[in-house]
């Protein structure tokens, strides 16, 4: 498959939180030290989101660092059977995310999200379904906004009706961004999507994606089950270690349930050495 090479560039980024890419259960490495589970909650010593997920770091797989919006039901099947195919699915990496640009550029006649006919013409349950049978679990994404960053549909004032769209399709994550808000502030228009999520009744991880801008880690434990740290990483290494710099400070505010998020990993998109990568 011609696909397939570009397929482990973009594979190989996963979602990391606080410099994490593995697999790890009841300890979780929190910058420069190692707590257990039960020891870093009584750390905290704060309300998690009660959704039952996020016990350890997700891990999986996101178009938009190697791919931006150049995104279709072909590539992303494709990359659900790479997935397995390479052995990242046994190691743990399970998530396949779909970034920005997926939908339609306005609602229907009844105010509901639509996949982009020509990219998803098999629509996003059947999508979904093709990466559950593989063992795998589907993520999307939407905006705090109005509008996404790219000028799609955001779901600010549409929270429920988007969240049961969502579980509708069987979606087992959503990443929640930031643009667009006219100014509310974020402590007050993610708690919107977070109660709308927990009506559907179904499962879903909730990653917000708020660059760190209003110190997420202080308030969005109770909110979502990750929080970004920081603006968008690149593939720089010196934008890289700003980024693992900026994201140490809130290293005891992350453990099950909840985490920091530093943004995707770039590791294979090319502009770095292997000893960074793998450092990385």
């Amino acid at each position: 498959m011609a696909l397939y090479g570009d397929l482990i560039h973009a594979f190989i980024f996963c979602l990391f939180f606080n410099g994490i890419c593995a697999q790890l259960n009841t300890a979780v490495q929190l910058g420069s030290q190692v707590y257990s589970e039960s020891s870093n909650l009584s750390l905290r010593g704060r309300n998690m989101l009660a959704n039952g997920l996020g016990r350890t770091p997700a891990m999986g797989w996101n178009n938009y660092n190697h791919f931006n919006w150049s995104i279709n039901e072909e590539l992303i099947r494709a990359t659900a059977d790479a997935m397995v195919s390479t052995g990242l699915a046994a190691l743990g990496y399970e998530y396949i995310c779909i970034d920005d640009l997926w939908a339609e550029q306005s609602r229907n006649s009844e105010g509901y999200l639509v996949p982009r006919k020509d990219e998803f013409p098999s629509g996003m349950r059947a999508l979904a379904d093709y990466i559950h049978g593989k063992g795998l679990k589907f993520g999307i994404y939407s905006d705090a906004g109005y509008l996404t960053c790219q000028k799609q549909p955001g779901s600010l004032g549409h929270e429920e009706q988007d969240a049961s769209t969502f579980a509708s399709w069987g979606v087992d994550y959503l990443k929640y961004d930031n643009c667009n808000s006219n100014g509310i502030p974020p402590e007050k228009r993610y708690p919107a999507m977070r109660d709308a999520l927990l009506k559907t009744g179904r499962p879903i991880y909730f990653a917000l994606c708020e660059w760190g801008q209003d110190n997420p880690a202080t308030w969005a434990p109770k909110v979502g089950n990750s929080w970004r740290t920081t603006g968008d990483i690149t593939d720089n290494w010196n934008k890289i270690t700003s980024i693992a710099d900026e994201t140490d400070k809130w290293a005891a505010y992350a453990g099950p349930g909840g985490w920091n998020d530093p943004d995707m990993l770039e590791v294979g998109n090319g502009a770095l050495t292997t000893e960074e990568y793998r450092s990385h």
